[in-house]
């Protein structure tokens, strides 16, 4: 698969907007928990499934699946990032509420370079992840495609 700009913009512009919005939704603390590992885990069968289903790539390979879902996994969870931290941040800060009391305390404390640091790990994480869901949704994709 040759990954041109147009198809590239499409992939960052869904995952950035999943990672958005699993950042607002994250700040609620029942449901917390599985949007963070809907993060980590789901976001790369989403948009693989949403650019196939408007024809905008067409998976030849497993390598095509691995390449979309580390490259959703990775910008999804920095797009997470620039919601999360600093709103958790205000949160903790002002009104003393985190809906997370490990996340509250490395956020309470750490400085911005700290917070870099573990957000690129994380997102290396979340892209690792997404790369095998990638790869788990082209062959559940293509064994549709030969059922039908």
């Amino acid at each position: 698969m040759k990954i041109d700009l147009v198809l590239l913009r499409q992939i960052s512009i869904l995952s950035g907007f999943f990672g958005l919005v699993a950042g607002f939704i994250t700040l609620i603390p029942y449901i917390n928990i599985f949007s963070f590992i809907f993060l980590i885990c789901f976001i790369a069968p989403i948009v693989i499934y949403l650019l196939a289903k408007y024809d905008c790539i067409s998976l030849t390979s497993v390598q095509d699946g691995i390449i979309i879902g580390a490259l959703s996994g990775f910008i999804s969870y920095l797009a997470f990032s620039v919601i999360y931290i600093p709103i958790s941040i205000l949160l903790i800060k002002l009104f003393g509420y985190s809906a997370n009391q490990g996340i509250a305390l490395l956020l309470g404390n750490a400085n911005l370079f700290i917070l870099v640091i573990v957000s690129i790990f994380m997102g290396v994480l979340s892209a690792t992840v997404n790369a095998f869901t990638g790869f788990l949704a082209y062959y559940v994709m293509e064994f549709l495609s030969r059922v039908k």
